[in-house]
């Protein structure tokens, strides 16, 4: 079951635009959106991570991958975090927030890639998700 809800939320994170981001709209943020962009963040840079790969010349800097495979880790690890309501997710998000926004704005770099803008927003959102969650007691 676990498995197929991954693979649901991977192919959404892949296929969709990203958009108004759960929270944003004036209601609070809830735990379970919270772990679902953080999955949605996690798919995405693995996937522009494969994407990079076969792009070659500047997608493939060192640094870049480095930091597309440690945003997807700690997206990963923080969803697993709010999904056991550990006590330390505070610090946890936080951390999380701080690799998104620094994701981002590396995939910002590439104006004309849709990929790496589709990127940059999902890895936003997710920054967006986690600050609010860090805020709230579960």
């Amino acid at each position: 079951m676990a498995v197929s809800f991954l693979v649901l939320i991977a192919e959404a994170a892949i296929a969709e635009a990203p958009g108004e981001m759960p929270g944003m709209s004036g209601k609070a943020m809830t735990l379970q959106e919270c772990v679902e962009s953080c999955l949605k963040s996690h798919a995405m840079c693995l996937d522009t991570g494969r994407y990079c790969m076969e792009q070659q010349g500047s997608h493939v800097s060192a640094a870049h991958l480095a930091l597309l495979l440690d945003c997807a880790e700690m997206c990963q690890t923080t969803a697993n975090s709010l999904l056991r309501h550990s006590p330390q997710h505070a610090a946890v998000c936080e951390v999380c927030a701080r690799l998104c926004e620094a994701c981002a704005t590396d995939c910002d770099k590439f104006t004309s890639d849709a990929q790496m803008q589709r990127c940059a927003q999902t890895c936003r959102n997710c920054a967006s998700s986690c600050r609010d969650m860090a805020k709230i007691r579960i």
